[in-house]
């Protein structure tokens, strides 16, 4: 028979002790990347923002330059009844 006098460990049971690193720790590299996820979003947000309004500066008609169409040729009254 065992002995009923079996002293439990002060230490519970858990499967937490996997690693060695502290929880405390892992906290605070977790928060540092989300923080610098958050930071280069709003700054990629921003750059396509400004890049999108530049080209909308860049395209708007008032800064096209002008186009010089050529005239069209004058016809003689001969050639557009072939023509036809």
């Amino acid at each position: 028979m065992p002995p009923t006098n079996q002293q439990s460990s002060p230490k519970p049971a858990s499967n937490l002790d996997l690693f060695p690193i502290s929880q405390s720790f892992l906290l605070q590299i977790g928060t540092a990347s989300i923080l610098l996820l958050l930071i280069t979003g709003k700054t990629t947000v921003r750059a396509l923002e400004a890049i999108g309004e530049a080209s909308e500066e860049l395209f708007r008609g008032d800064r096209l330059p002008n186009l010089d169409f050529p005239d069209e040729p004058e016809i003689n009254q001969d050639e557009k009844i072939y023509t036809k």
